[in-house]
């Protein structure tokens, strides 16, 4: 019997989504703040239409999109569908200097929009034409990774042609390599990466350094100082981490002890709360000695306070990407390629990493990225060097059954 995605979300993920909406990942500014995974700026109206209707049976589990007619040859041209403030501009925010060079060199106008303010809206605005089999008018688009391998699962991305990403092939930095929702990356690249870390107050922690979640839930100078995510992945996977577990492999007991390890902290006073963005005034203030914490927020926080540090567990960080995908039917495959492989290039992905402060994909970037910013380039959290990559951990994909137990309990354990 076929078995066919209805990709329903659950009443665990929808509030999952509305912890977003208020205070998560999904609020926060680009520039000003790191966004992770995106999940969240959904109207309450929204959230109750994708409550009302899953993802329509159009596609088997496992089949890919049809080759579309590509006039690319014929057509200079792409439209390139990303979030605010993804790209880099001039001075005068009236030109993107690296988008310039790209048609300069290929004779390609790229028709570029910031039309993506979290990964649910944009699926609900491009799922009709998805799952009808018509052309988006999008040749690229950029979502978080767990939107990504929905989208893949689906069928409904187009598989890239090797051939056409040189670039993009050999650059790509081992840690992005081969995600278990698109291994050997046969359907995405990485437009950015997001690191979960520990950051820390050395001013509220009498110069200590905290650079483990045993110290977080353990520590009793620490105690009612304490911050985790209302992220489930974040806050779980670096549990599981300390805890000796794969993000990867994880089982659902690995899982459970994790949320009974987080559920003492709770009990015991330790952790003071759960929080999205708004940890960073906490942290800023000293409110909170330590917290986890997204990696762009520690370079933002770090710029107007020195107290403000940040450390690697021994175990390892959880991290995630923003990506790349040519959606089914796309008419201009060949140039949206080309545009990927460009932003492999060193040179150029260094331009864009000392515009946005995100963590680079691109291998080489670093002796560029220095002829613009030296502290940019020595920064681990923008150009991971080869101690912080070998500690990168992705939390696996999950099956709808799994996200909405494991969201259930998370919700459960942070009062939500």
């Amino acid at each position: 019997m076929e078995q066919y995605e209805p990709d329903r979300l659950s009443a665990a993920q929808l509030a999952a989504m509305r912890r977003s909406l208020t205070s998560g990942r999904g609020a926060l500014t680009r520039r000003s703040l790191l966004r992770a995974s995106g999940v969240g700026a959904l109207t309450l109206a929204g959230l109750s239409a994708l409550t009302a209707c899953g993802i329509p049976p159009a596609k088997r589990e496992g089949d890919t999109a049809a080759a579309s007619d590509d006039h690319s040859a014929r057509e200079k041209e792409l439209t390139f569908s990303n979030w605010t403030e993804y790209m880099d501009t001039s001075d005068d925010e009236k030109s993107r200097p690296t988008l310039e060079e790209f048609t300069k060199r290929t004779g390609i106008k790229v028709k570029y929009t910031e039309d993506i303010n979290d990964n649910v809206e944009f699926f609900g605005k491009v799922r009709p034409q998805l799952a009808a089999g018509q052309d988006t008018g999008r040749d690229l688009i950029v979502v978080t990774d767990w939107l990504a391998a929905r989208i893949i699962r689906l069928g409904w991305a187009q598989k890239l042609d090797p051939a056409n990403l040189p670039h993009a092939y050999a650059n790509l930095i081992p840690q992005f390599r081969s995600p278990d929702w698109d291994p050997g990356r046969s359907y995405s690249y990485p437009w950015t990466g997001i690191d979960t870390v520990i950051a820390y107050n050395s001013k509220a922690t009498g110069g200590r350094t905290v650079d483990s979640v045993t110290q977080l839930l353990d520590d009793p100078t620490l105690k009612g100082r304490v911050g985790f995510l209302t992220e489930m992945r974040d806050s779980v996977g670096m549990t599981l981490l300390d805890q000796g577990k794969d993000p990867a492999k994880f089982t659902d007991a690995d899982f459970d002890g994790a949320i009974g390890r987080l559920q003492k902290g709770v009990d015991t006073q330790q952790i003071r709360r759960f929080t999205g963005n708004d940890y960073t005034a906490d942290l800023d203030k000293g409110d909170l000695a330590a917290c986890l914490a997204w990696a762009g927020d520690v370079i933002q926080l770090q710029a107007g306070n020195p107290d403000i540090k940040y450390a690697i567990p021994a175990p390892g960080y959880i991290t995630s990407s923003d990506n790349l995908l040519v959606p089914a039917k796309a008419r201009h495959k060949a140039n949206a390629e080309k545009l990927i492989d460009f932003y492999y290039e060193p040179p150029i992905a260094a331009q864009l990493a000392a515009f946005i402060s995100y963590v680079c994909p691109v291998d080489g970037v670093r002796e560029e990225l220095a002829a613009i910013d030296p502290a940019l380039a020595d920064n681990p959290l923008i150009v991971p060097d080869k101690a912080m990559a070998a500690k990168a951990h992705a939390f696996r994909s999950l099956t709808s059954e799994e996200e909405t137990a494991y969201e259930e309990k998370f919700a459960k354990l942070i009062g939500a």
